[in-house]
């Protein structure tokens, strides 16, 4: 979620005053400090996705349990953008980053002392805190640092590297991962300790980037994110919530299921294999949503369900033939559409209410994504253990095309009228 000026808080509401003179170097490079921060910390998040099959080899555990372990870091995001997202509106920006990178330098250390399916949960559960509470607060500190840099700036430079740093880390994250675990030693040891270093050196980074937001005299009273569903466009709503609900059930199935995927269905044991794939879904998406930013929402939701419905229907191709090519082909055209209609869907939501509203329907839709990326893939480990590929993935494209048709059309209406 990217705010549109420094004027406007992670929540939507009226910011804190900026403490920045206009035109400050300081926070010129601050922007970039915590861009490339943002960057690692997306980029960890995706680090062990080519290694759950190095850790389901050497533990012997099912596939569902890998969409456990996956699920748990959809779960702590989810709580986290509800329970401290928005703290960083009267704390300050670079205290809330400051802890979430500390969260994701604990993640680290239990993936290195804790590498068994419980200690993998826990390291899975505390990373996606960290997310849950640098997103939102990153976005918005680079909009307002930008702001501070060059006032006057449109919010057009800040967006697009939110993007980039968001999606794009995500896609980085699989193909170093996949990279250190085959030509590095430890391949379930050294991803782990390169991420502590750059992590290390972002917070040391982050401690010199200027604050933009004045903390509060006196702290205000703690409430959880308010999450508001508009009185008004409740079918449109809905629409974009099964929308961002497909898209991340999309990405959530090439992430946690493509290394185990690759491996059983198409006989491709690569870690560099295992991370490309989820690389260029990631990627496509980041790529697609930049590029055609400048679409309107109504062309940009019908390029997003095309692409989607190609993707997917590509996919269970894939399973039937089967072919390698195609899977892959499937992921970057599925995560083209992805990117756009999730961009799309946050735009639609956002036009159905104004001013303080604003930020609780944006919170309630982000939710409903994590929820996306997490319950749907539980669902394919679980009908894995008992169902081939063939069917499970078959009946995941059909669900899932189902979904973004039924949501996309939705939209696409309700921007024509």
């Amino acid at each position: 979620m990217s705010t549109d000026s420094p004027a406007r808080t992670v929540t939507g509401q009226p910011a804190a005053t900026t403490v920045a003179p206009p035109g400050s170097r300081a926070h010129a490079r601050g922007f970039w400090v915590i861009a490339v921060a943002f960057l690692a910390v997306m980029a960890f998040s995706t680090i062990p996705t080519p290694l759950y099959a190095l850790y389901q080899a050497r533990d012997g555990f099912p596939t569902w349990i890998v969409t456990v372990i996956f699920g748990a870091y959809a779960v702590g995001v989810a709580a986290s953008l509800y329970l401290v997202g928005h703290i960083s509106d009267w704390a300050g920006r670079r205290p809330m980053i400051l802890v979430a990178v500390a969260l994701e330098l604990l993640s680290a250390v239990v993936f290195l002392v804790w590498p068994d399916v419980p200690g993998l949960l826990v390291a899975r559960f505390i990373s996606g805190i960290g997310v849950g509470a640098l997103t939102a607060t990153a976005t918005a500190h680079l909009s307002e640092l930008r702001a501070a840099a060059r006032p006057g700036s449109g919010p057009g430079t800040s967006a697009a590297v939110s993007t980039v740093a968001n999606i794009g880390g995500l896609a980085l994250g699989p193909l170093i991962g996949g990279l250190l675990a085959t030509f590095a030693p430890a391949p379930l040891t050294t991803p782990y300790l390169v991420f502590l270093v750059v992590l290390a050196l972002a917070v040391v980074g982050i401690a010199l980037v200027p604050e933009t937001v004045i903390r509060a005299a006196q702290r205000p009273a703690y409430r959880p994110q308010r999450l508001v569903l508009p009185a008004e466009g409740r079918a449109e709503f809905s629409a974009a919530g099964a929308g961002v609900f497909a898209a991340f059930a999309i990405f959530g199935l090439f992430t946690a299921l493509a290394p185990s995927l690759l491996a059983g269905q198409f006989g491709v044991t690569s870690r560099i294999a295992a991370g490309l794939v989820p690389f260029a879904v990631f990627a496509s998406a980041a790529i697609t949503q930049v590029v055609l930013a400048r679409l309107t929402l109504r062309r940009q939701l019908s390029i997003a369900v095309a692409s989607m419905i190609a993707g997917l229907a590509a996919l269970g191709v894939s399973v039937l033939i089967p072919s390698l090519a195609l899977f892959v082909i499937s992921g970057i055209v599925a995560g083209a559409g992805v990117g756009l209609l999730f961009r799309a869907s946050l735009g639609v939501a956002a036009s159905l209410v104004a001013g303080p509203e604003r930020g609780g329907v944006l919170a309630a839709l982000f939710l409903i994504a994590y929820v996306g990326l997490a319950v749907p893939v539980f669902a394919v480990g679980l009908a894995l253990s008992a169902l081939s590929p063939v069917v499970t993935l078959i009946g995941f494209v059909v669900l899932v095309g189902a979904l973004v048709l039924v949501s996309g059309i939705r939209m696409i209406r309700r921007l024509a009228a």
